[in-house]
């Protein structure tokens, strides 16, 4: 009990000190005495509610639930959506994301009918020399059932001291009684160009996940990969962001020496302006980045970086529009408060934050805000002067809406149908890497399908062959190669990719138009400020 109290007392005394951190920041805008005493009535009355609470409530007052999953969030969201506080945990998570590995067994888990399944085991990672498979049911971990665990749960237990020995149970189809593994824990990489390859002779392609610490040596090593190349494209869909010099060090690399790649500046930060220190050492072919609605933050950095220079074509949809920079200032207790201190511009000086103001929590994370209504997109012009808006996130120079799922692509997926298909379909057979999906593994399939009760009809799969075929082998070249390879198939059969390489003539006509327009600018003097 007496444990109890003294944690509840932290956790009060947590509050009332980040409160109070956020009085004497926002306080610097009131001279009265009277707002002050305001500030410290608030903070005796928090905590006269809480101790009421405590004291009174039905049931036993859990205080972590309380302050971190509630007074905390719940102050911070008056301020605006990115704002956050970060428990222990969370906080551990946050640094995982940084830095970009951590130490494990190197799998990615996954609810599938109540139970925690192998998504894929990474290529070189221990689980996948141990000969962990996708699909495979994790029945325990070192002896203790995952049953009512959820995933975050199991991933917990497989982490651990690097050099450590856990061990797993599995159930796998075809197998009448379960497997056991028994790996060593080590250092896990994650890497955040997770696809780089040379999408047709001479074309490279890289999808970037995030932006870590290690995303601007990960996008140098793909470059250096590729030698000497005619054009490169970008996949930034569904990049959240990261680390802002990391978007500096990748928009460095494409930019002349001197550029402005991003400023920002907060009511109490003075205003940085981060520039090109390196140069695009040569790099001149034309670039097209694809971005889609869950592009943000650093992603958009480099996106609009690069739009800004008429570096880049940016093709696909409107990015999510996060251009607020928090700074995470560590906390006592192995926590951490992420608060907004500054707002990011691109080089012509658009904000790329959405309006939140007014808009509930959920509306804004998934897009549910009336975009026409927005007053505060500002008209900027890029080097050779084409518009560009600020306000709302990034407009692609050509839009591609994401295509809408049909039922039967629904249907399929939400029945888990490629990811099963290949533990039956590998069971007793291996592929190689010049495999191709023919008429016998679609008949395969369609018999998979009829013996997991999943309704199609004929004329359906006509219409979706493409994307069957291409979904088919994505999954068995995870299954048989590992993650990367099936992400390369995919990539390479992408509708939305393929429209990327067409339009790199584009790309090339951009870059091409901006330099004589500069050219000609220098040569007569500007005739108008931006």
């Amino acid at each position: 009990m007496a444990v109890s109290s003294r944690r509840s007392s932290f956790l009060v005394l947590l509050t009332v000190l980040i409160c109070g951190c956020l009085g004497l920041l926002f306080g610097q805008r009131m001279n009265s005495t009277a707002s002050t005493n305001d500030i410290n009535d608030s903070l005796r009355q928090f905590t006269s509610v809480y101790s009421i609470v405590e004291q009174n409530y039905a049931e036993p007052l859990k205080p972590d639930k309380a302050i971190y999953n509630g007074a905390i969030p719940g102050m911070l969201r008056t301020l605006d959506p990115h704002s956050s506080f970060f428990d222990p945990k969370s906080y551990a998570l946050l640094h995982e994301d940084q830095v970009g590995k951590y130490y494990g067994v190197g799998m990615t888990v996954g609810p599938r009918n109540n139970k925690i399944i192998v998504v894929a085991p990474f290529v070189g990672s221990p689980a996948y020399r141990a000969g962990l498979r996708p699909g495979d049911t994790l029945l325990a971990v070192d002896g203790k059932s995952t049953e009512n665990m959820n995933t975050n749960e199991v991933a917990d237990m497989l982490k651990g001291p690097r050099g450590t020995t856990v061990k797993v149970t599995v159930e796998r189809q075809g197998l009448e009684h379960p497997l056991e593994f028994s790996m060593q824990r080590d250092e896990i990489p994650r890497y955040s160009v997770d696809v780089h390859e040379l999408i047709k002779p001479g074309i490279g392609y890289m999808h970037v996940d995030s932006f870590t610490e290690t995303t601007g040596h990960e996008v140098q090593d793909a470059l250096d990969q590729f030698g000497n190349i005619n054009g490169l494209i970008i996949d930034l869909r569904g990049n959240p962001g990261g680390l802002l010099n990391e978007a500096v060090d990748v928009s460095d690399k494409f930019l002349p020496k001197g550029a402005v790649i991003v400023s920002h500046h907060g009511r109490a930060s003075a205003e940085h302006v981060y520039r090109a220190t390196h140069g695009a050492n040569g790099r001149n072919y034309p670039i097209v980045i694809l971005v889609n609605r869950n592009t943000a933050s650093a992603a958009e950095i480099v996106s609009g970086a690069l739009q800004d220079h008429d570096r880049a074509l940016i093709v696909g949809e409107t990015t999510f529009g996060k251009g607020l920079v928090q700074t995470v200032y560590p906390l006592s207790n192995d926590t951490g408060l992420a608060l907004t201190t500054a707002r990011y511009y691109t080089p012509s000086g658009r904000l790329i934050q959405r309006e939140y103001e007014g808009v509930s929590l959920f509306e804004y994370l998934n897009h549910l805000e009336n975009e026409d209504k927005n007053p505060n997109k500002e008209l900027k012009t890029t080097d050779s002067g084409r518009q560009v808006y600020g306000g709302g996130g990034i407009t692609p120079d050509v839009k591609i809406e994401t295509p809408k799922l049909t039922p039967f692509q629904e249907r399929l997926l939400s029945h888990y149908a490629f990811f099963n298909f290949p533990r039956t379909y590998l069971l007793n057979r291996h592929i190689s890497k010049s495999f191709e999906v023919d008429d016998s593994v679609i008949n395969a399939f369609k018999q998979f399908l009829k013996s997991e009760k999943i309704a199609y009809t004929d004329q359906e799969f006509a219409q979706q062959m493409d994307w069957v075929k291409s979904s088919l082998k994505s999954e068995l070249f995870i299954s048989e190669f590992g993650q990367a390879a099936g992400l390369q198939v995919r990539a390479e059969t992408d509708p939305e990719v393929q429209k990327a390489i067409d339009l790199l003539p584009q790309a090339k006509a951009l870059v091409e138009n901006a330099r004589k327009v500069i050219a000609e600018r220098t040569q007569h003097g500007p005739t108008a400020d931006r």
